[in-house]
């Protein structure tokens, strides 16, 4: 996906790097985490998803899945949170954060793309189980102009369908989520048994990719407890410095 024309032609003027998010989007984590790995300076475009802003037609210009982030360098538009990352660690050598060999560089973005396309996965795990999110349903009329505006990712706009729906996820969906979720964590499980990184022997885009997940999981009570070299790489990561300042200081928020 990565670069993509905006219909919002006026992020084209927008100077230096630019950001619209959310403090408790996982997606947005990932980026502001890169952003801090590299040492990047950036501005804020907070975008209140609990209040519905991703959903004006101002923003869907800027990103047509009405989602957060979006990533604007130099009036340049990136969407998804994964090619963002890579984005930013290709154009901005400083700081690499990926692996040498290409053997474990591949091996960073079948992590990367694994947190990216079981992402509905985690969502639906947690609109089940997070009573918050009920807030975010949207009336039928804001569907509908959803409905209209939204024409760039159907598998997106089939999960906001099924949440807004008077049913809502059954039983059954949020098993299957959860099978994937703890199958992609007996993984990662596994690969952190003899290594302290998910790809080579550093920090890289791979576990950037994949630690928001834990934050937003311990929310549902997720039980990491199940996975204990998982949870000693998290307890690695959430030292960093990158973490403080691209996670944790942009938490408070959610509770507004």
């Amino acid at each position: 996906m990565g670069i993509i024309k905006a219909g919002n032609k006026s992020v084209e003027s927008l100077k230096g790097l630019h950001l619209y998010h959310f403090g408790f989007s996982n997606c947005a984590m990932r980026v502001r985490i890169a952003l801090e790995e590299k040492g990047l300076e950036w501005q804020s475009h907070l975008v209140d998803i609990m209040k519905g802003e991703q959903l004006t037609k101002e923003y869907i210009g800027i990103n047509p899945n009405a989602v957060v982030p979006t990533l604007v360098d130099n009036g340049v538009v990136i969407i998804d949170s994964a090619d963002i990352i890579d984005y930013l660690d290709k154009e901005y050598s400083a700081g690499s954060l990926r692996p040498g060999s290409q053997e474990n560089e591949q091996q960073m973005y079948d992590w990367v793309y694994l947190a990216r396309d079981n992402h509905l996965s985690i969502k639906t795990y947690m609109y089940a189980n997070v009573g918050l999110l009920e807030k975010m349903k949207r009336t039928p009329e804001a569907m509908e102009e959803y409905r209209k505006n939204q024409t760039f990712d159907s598998a997106l706009l089939e999960f906001h369908e099924r949440f807004n729906s008077n049913e809502g996820f059954s039983k059954e969906d949020l098993h299957k989520a959860t099978t994937v979720i703890d199958d992609c964590f007996a993984q990662m499980n596994e690969r952190l048994k003899d290594h302290d990184w998910l790809a080579g022997d550093n920090f890289s885009l791979a576990d950037i990719a994949w630690i928001p997940q834990l934050v937003i999981l311990k929310v549902a009570k997720y039980p990491f407890e199940n996975y204990p070299h998982l949870v000693k790489w998290k307890n690695a990561v959430i030292e960093r410095p990158s973490f403080k300042q691209g996670v944790l200081a942009w938490l408070p928020e959610m509770g507004s």
